[in-house]
């Protein structure tokens, strides 16, 4: 059994798995795909501009990292998700580009959980400021999903479930306004504490592939 059937084995069937691709070659992400994976996570506009022309049509491609809204129009023929939306100038670039492709784009608004100081992220009232201006009809052309956060980077297991935590009840009080459907947390490191927190979507990358490939 390899990594990937390994890890499908310990996720529950209504939790969504983003298989993590970055810094991996083509033929790699080929062989999960393989195995029944149709869901893949870039942090990288080239990157993923590059994997899509040389991979099968029907893999649906998440941007999980800080988006620049400069290469939104690079991504926004086919992306199926942005889950790293973390200012309000991107959201109104993703709604611009997505109404001139006449489709509509599929988004989670990042939320800064962490209390590391690198983190990307919206502040929680930056959020819920954002939803609500979504549900008054402004961004007609975006999805606005759910949330997706990111811990800290640490052993500690309280704080990461503590942030895991606040996440869910923001996630739980704006979906008394309008039902999210999906709530992003948890990675190689920390999906199984993640799902046991409320996640029904995971983003596992070094599980599945391995160590990531850096550039020299």
């Amino acid at each position: 059994m390899n990594n990937y059937e390994q890890i499908l084995e310990t996720i529950p069937e209504n939790v969504e798995l983003v298989a993590v691709s970055k810094t991996h070659p083509a033929d790699k992400i080929q062989e999960i795909y393989d195995l029944g994976q149709r869901i893949f996570g870039e942090n990288k506009v080239q990157e993923m501009v590059e994997k899509h022309s040389l991979l099968p049509q029907d893999i649906k491609w998440h941007v999980i990292g800080h988006l620049q809204t400069n290469k939104v129009k690079y991504i926004a023929p086919f992306v199926e998700m942005i889950q790293s939306v973390d200012s309000e100038k991107l959201l109104q670039e993703i709604d611009k580009q997505a109404e001139k492709h006449e489709r509509t784009i599929n988004v989670l608004l990042q939320v800064k959980i962490a209390e590391e100081e690198t983190k990307f992220g919206l502040e929680i009232n930056e959020a819920k400021e954002l939803f609500q201006d979504y549900m008054n009809g402004q961004y007609p052309n975006v999805k606005i999903e759910g949330l997706m956060g990111m811990a800290s980077f640490t052993s500690d297991q309280t704080q990461v479930k503590k942030e895991f935590a606040l996440l869910k009840q923001v996630f739980d009080k704006m979906s008394l306004q309008q039902n999210l459907e999906t709530l992003s947390m948890g990675m190689s490191g920390d999906y199984l504490l993640a799902i046991e927190c409320g996640a029904n979507s995971v983003r596992i990358g070094s599980a599945i592939f391995g160590q990531r490939n850096l550039p020299l």
